[in-house]
């Protein structure tokens, strides 16, 4: 093996990193929105995070800001190119807007402002990318403190929504009826998953062309859920990939009624998409069960309750 050779790593049958032909494209992209205090650290951990990625570009997409997302954007030396769309029009549409903006050829990293990637954890998560199966890979996220987040999820379903609303999230996801996945093995070896929370994705230029759009009907909550649905109706693969990590700080909906509201209001929304009028309905008193329980311990669900039953 010659010298060339040996610096060149092989990842799904194209160059990826050290030179070589055939290197993938890969456009990163992140939506902004007020994120003044957390979008420094996510642009100071690229590039640790793309080691090893040979060609790649940095998309700072702002939905409308009023602090100073922009002039930070602009001035890292990450180099990034920003997009200042005049609107807040969701984060799917900010995607939107910057995919409209990328060659066809180009993989797709989409990151949340409030993500840190951990050293090489995109090489890492290109290494998942080992079928033409794979249309997108999802990274090990870790919290603030180490701990392994639960960001798997099971499709939205009657099942999900009645066992969540007796039994409560943790339960129902350690017995395995809940929408968040908690079997502790998965998160460890990894494999092919039905969803996982939109924070870090990774699509592939092939997904990108077959998918399409991300739908901006979904402001905020449930675009990914929407956008992986498709991906697997398209025969693709969404897989897990723990050998890659990154930390997620996260949390804004917990504070904030709107987001909370907004969080139950896009989860009924879209399983009325996929659904008939009576499962709809079902889906939705489970939802209002769980968050009149919760309210009735003192968990202040307020909003989520009145968006259950109001949508």
């Amino acid at each position: 093996m010659d010298a060339s050779t040996q610096q060149r790593e092989l990842i799904n049958g194209n160059r990826v990193a050290l030179g070589g032909t055939n290197v993938r494209k890969l456009s990163v992209v992140t939506v902004a929105y007020n994120s003044a205090d957390v979008l420094p650290g996510l642009l100071d951990s690229l590039h640790a995070g793309l080691e090893g990625i040979e060609e790649y570009e940095v998309i700072v997409v702002d939905n409308d800001s009023h602090d100073q997302s922009v002039d930070l954007a602009r001035a890292h030396p990450i180099g990034a190119r920003v997009i200042a769309t005049g609107r807040n029009g969701g984060y799917s549409a900010g995607i939107n807007a910057a995919t409209a903006t990328i060659g066809r050829s180009s993989d797709l990293l989409v990151l949340n402002p409030d993500i840190r990637l951990e050293p090489g954890s995109i090489r890492r998560l290109y290494a998942g990318l080992n079928s033409a199966c794979v249309g997108v890979a999802v990274p090990q996220v870790r919290g603030e403190d180490g701990a392994i987040a639960k960001s798997i999820r099971r499709e939205p379903s009657i099942a999900t929504a009645w066992s969540e609303a007796l039994l409560g999230g943790r339960l129902s996801s350690r017995l395995g009826l809940g929408e968040m996945v908690g079997n502790s093995s998965l998160y460890r070896a990894g494999g092919r998953i039905q969803w996982a929370t939109g924070a870090i994705l990774l699509v592939t230029a092939s997904a990108r062309e077959t998918i399409g759009d991300w739908d901006d009907s979904f402001f905020l909550y449930s675009e990914e859920v929407d956008y992986l649905r498709r991906v697997r109706a398209a025969g693709l693969d969404v897989l897990y990939v723990p050998e890659s990590q990154a930390v997620h700080i996260g949390g804004d909906y917990h504070s904030s009624d709107f987001l909370t509201a907004l969080m139950t209001t896009n989860r009924i929304k879209y399983y009325r998409r996929h659904h008939g009028a009576l499962a709809s309905a079902v889906f939705q008193s489970g939802i209002v069960a769980g968050e009149a329980i919760r309210l009735a311990v003192g968990s202040g669900r307020r909003a989520a309750l009145s968006a259950a039953l109001g949508f």
